[in-house]
């Protein structure tokens, strides 16, 4: 279990990684959703990998750590999940906006020129 939890963090990471080295904005904010699966995955990893047990005390059970699991990275990554959702969606909002004012995709605000269309403003080369 926890090689496929390894395995699911660390490919998360690399896609989310790949993603924000993109120069769309598109890639840039599902790069960063990626690298949030990827963090609460490690959070909840923190947290040792127990499942059946109670995460708060218990009667007729034993009070010592074996028979519990830590509350902690649940509610951590429950919080987590909450700033991520926000944060996305001002990320589209702002990508959005982005689009609009500078009508490009581009994370620099770059307008690409149309490819096979020649340049006629006066003064420049190929131009009447």
């Amino acid at each position: 279990m926890e090689l496929a939890l390894a395995s699911a963090i660390g490919v998360l990471s690399a896609i989310g990684i790949y993603l924000l080295l993109r120069a769309r904005s598109f890639d840039v904010i599902l790069g960063m959703t990626f690298l949030s699966y990827a963090t609460n995955l490690l959070i909840f990893a923190g947290g040792r990998l127990v499942s059946g047990k109670a995460p708060v005390l218990k009667e007729g059970l034993d009070y010592h750590l074996g028979n519990y699991t830590d509350p902690l990275p649940q509610a951590l990554v429950l919080t987590a999940i909450v700033i991520a959702f926000a944060m996305t969606a001002v990320s589209i909002v702002l990508a959005m906006r982005s689009r609009s004012d500078n009508h490009s995709d581009h994370v620099d605000a770059h307008e690409e020129e149309p490819t096979g269309t020649p340049d006629t403003a006066p003064g420049r080369e190929g131009g009447a």
